[in-house]
């Protein structure tokens, strides 16, 4: 079993920069995938980007590519968001998320979030204008 943890979220300014941190436990996330997710109110859970389990790959959602960068510490056993020139859009929960998945190559199966077995409680992120 991997416990998440988020944190980082808080309330920000319109274009101000974010990093969310997501703590693993119970088993070293050398061997996962890890992603990122966000709920808005009232809306699904969407994908945002993902990271293969050395670190080295990454997968992105069109909608945030180059405001939004993932990265993956498998020594502290962390995960990160860094967000950049937010908007109020970006107003969500943000949960990360591990998968078991010791391969290099990320394919569509990570835009899914049924396919990812460990979830965090998230950690909640608002954007004022």
């Amino acid at each position: 079993q991997v416990q998440l943890v988020e944190s980082g979220g808080g309330v920000v300014q319109a274009g101000a920069s974010l990093r969310l941190s997501c703590a693993a436990s119970g088993r070293s996330i050398g061997d996962y995938a890890m992603g990122w997710f966000r709920q808005a109110p009232g809306k699904e859970r969407h994908f945002l980007a993902a990271i293969d389990w050395s670190g080295g790959n990454t997968y992105y959602a069109d909608s945030v590519k180059g405001r939004l960068s993932i990265s993956k510490d498998n020594a502290k056993n962390a995960l990160y968001l860094q967000m950049a020139s937010l908007k109020p859009d970006d107003t969500a929960v943000y949960y990360c998320a591990a998968e078991f998945y010791p391969e290099d190559r990320l394919t569509s199966w990570v835009e899914k979030s049924y396919e990812w077995d460990y979830w965090g409680k998230g950690t909640l992120v608002i954007v004022s204008s």
